[in-house]
């Protein structure tokens, strides 16, 4: 007697291939958009740990940290480990923070996804990755809020 040879058909293997590409394009794209938004609010909790620290030092002193326009990273001697105990001065993105301040008033950016300055701030809630998010003397004046895109 033979024996009977069991095994997949190709059909049946094709059509279990043809599912998990299905299954693979529907989860690839939310899946990066949820690390974008992982991105974005890791950013946020930095900016906002920055900020607490610069009011801090303020609250001490009667200035501001002046150092000029430039990146946060240069806060480094005025806030560690004093006001903040870690500060890596950069986003989400792994781009560096820009800070900006004169004797009464800061302003702190991150410049997104791509990591270019926008030409002009929409003042409230964003709705693409590539937005800045800015945080002037403590307060969110833009912010990524709702669904998100590219």
């Amino acid at each position: 007697m033979r024996a009977k040879i069991r095994g997949f058909t190709l059909v049946e293997l094709l059509i279990v291939v043809a599912i998990i590409g299905l299954l693979a394009a529907i989860a690839i794209p939310a899946l990066t958009s949820s690390i974008q938004r992982a991105r974005q609010k890791r950013t946020m909790a930095e900016l906002r740990a920055i900020a607490t620290a610069v009011s801090s030092y303020a609250t001490d002193y009667p200035f501001m940290p002046k150092v000029g326009p430039g990146t946060a990273d240069i806060l480094v001697p005025y806030l560690v480990p004093t006001y903040v105990r870690h500060l890596t001065g950069l986003d989400g993105w792994q781009h560096l923070f820009y800070y900006e301040a004169d004797e009464v008033s800061y302003t702190l950016k991150s410049f997104g996804s791509d990591g270019l300055a926008q030409s002009s701030l929409a003042f409230g809630p964003t709705t693409n990755f590539s937005d800045d998010i800015v945080i002037s003397n403590g307060v969110f004046v833009q912010w990524p809020d709702g669904m998100q895109t590219n």
